[in-house]
């Protein structure tokens, strides 16, 4: 287990369940950029995003460097990502002056492997997303109070009732998503007026795009997120989830 989620004090010290229901109250018809704004003014250095480099995440990256704001970049660089994927990553970095750092899992595809068995993306997904996502964000969050995500309201059912500002008791840290009030259509709109670059593979019924392995087009009259772990019962990698931080933590005393 990491030391500095053992020992971290929560910023939940800072804002008692009172305060945030009175911040999200204040934030509720900010922009998504004014959110990143309040999470930098109270929260300096602090601030952190993660991207996936959807639409939502490219529009973000574009705000943080229009508005100026220092909150630092990272992707979870899973060694995963489609080619179009990783030739997004290199031009939203030429188009906003940002550097993108990756953070990427302990083992590597073939040590992978060798632990648990090949392609385990098939035989167990959800481990899978833990060793190549969540326990690497844990130790990409050390440091900061505050992770900006991309997520909306409206993707899943799960998020639902997505607050802009929230503690999250997995990673110990402030959670905000300045994009939970937003649609599919207003993200677009923006990408399309700032001439913010995007994947391609949106344009060929890729709506949500992950790993490869665990990709496909969607079909007429799916869900945007149908393309994710087709054929398993799974439609989050567990970064937005509860419950996988146990299983994380026994995984790194294997």
């Amino acid at each position: 287990m990491s030391q500095h989620l053992a020992t971290k004090e929560p910023p939940l010290g800072r804002f008692e369940q009172h305060d945030l229901e009175h911040v999200n109250a204040q934030l509720a018809d900010a922009s998504p950029i004014e959110i990143l704004e309040w999470a930098e003014q109270h929260f300096p250095g602090k601030v952190t995003f993660a991207t996936g480099f959807g639409p939502e995440g490219c529009a973000i990256i574009d705000m943080i460097a229009r508005a100026g704001l220092t909150i630092d970049v990272f992707t979870l660089d899973t060694g995963l990502f489609f080619g179009e994927t990783y030739d997004l990553w290199t031009r939203l970095e030429a188009h906003t002056g940002l550097t993108i750092r990756p953070v990427r899992p302990a083992f590597d595809l073939q040590q992978q492997a060798k632990h648990y068995g090949e392609d385990l993306w098939k035989n167990d997904p959800d481990l899978c997303c833990t060793i190549r996502k969540v326990m690497p964000l844990q130790d990409a969050l050390e440091g900061f109070d505050v992770w900006a995500s991309a997520i909306r309201r409206d993707q899943t059912p799960e998020r639902a009732n997505t607050p802009i500002v929230a503690y999250d008791p997995k990673f110990n840290l402030l959670k905000i998503s300045p994009l939970a009030k937003w649609t599919d259509e207003q993200v677009w709109e923006y990408i399309r007026r700032f001439d913010v670059p995007f994947n391609p593979l949106h344009e060929e019924g890729y709506p949500s795009i992950g790993c490869r392995p665990c990709t496909s087009p969607v079909k007429p009259g799916e869900s945007a997120r149908a393309g994710r772990w087709r054929s398993h019962n799974k439609t989050e990698c567990g970064l937005h989830t509860k419950g996988t931080k146990e299983r994380a933590n026994r995984l790194r005393i294997i």
